[in-house]
């Protein structure tokens, strides 16, 4: 059985945002399986990866929150960057050779299903507008801001 699953409440009705965070839900599920094995560089290495797909996440939900007008972006970057000062905390312990995948499975577990359930509801409303928009400069700016922030 996986670590975390994909329950319909976790999506936002947002393609692009749901297969995002699709992502994070297998990454979070292979870094459990790396730390089944016992392999530290296996487990170091899928941890890398997760954490730099979820910086890159945040980047392009931010992108499409400020397109969209979003009022509260300010707020939810916020949200983001204590997040993300909890994980730099958790890399530099890692980076100092202490096992702290464990610890970090049980964060990301909880704290993406909150914020998902939670401040990402707030801006699907704002967000809807652009990723749901025929306009082509909206599809071109969406298909060049996904190029530019994963590559």
């Amino acid at each position: 059985m996986a670590y975390m699953e994909w329950t319909r409440d976790l999506e936002s009705g947002i393609s692009v945002i749901d297969t995002q965070h699709m992502r994070i839900v297998e990454f979070i599920n292979e870094l459990d399986d790396a730390c089944r094995t016992g392999n530290i560089d296996e487990t170091n290495h899928v941890m890398e990866g997760l954490l730099n797909y979820t910086i890159t996440h945040f980047e392009f939900e931010e992108s499409l929150q400020e397109k969209a007008g979003y009022p509260y972006l300010k707020a939810h970057r916020r949200i983001h960057e204590i997040f993300m000062k909890k994980i730099a905390d958790i890399r530099g312990r890692a980076s100092r050779g202490e096992d702290v995948a464990p610890e970090l499975l049980n964060l990301l577990k909880g704290w993406l299903t909150s914020h998902i359930k939670g401040e990402d509801r707030d801006y699907i409303e704002s967000v809807k507008v652009i990723t749901d928009s025929s306009d082509a400069e909206v599809s071109s700016w969406l298909n060049s801001t996904l190029k530019k922030i994963f590559g």
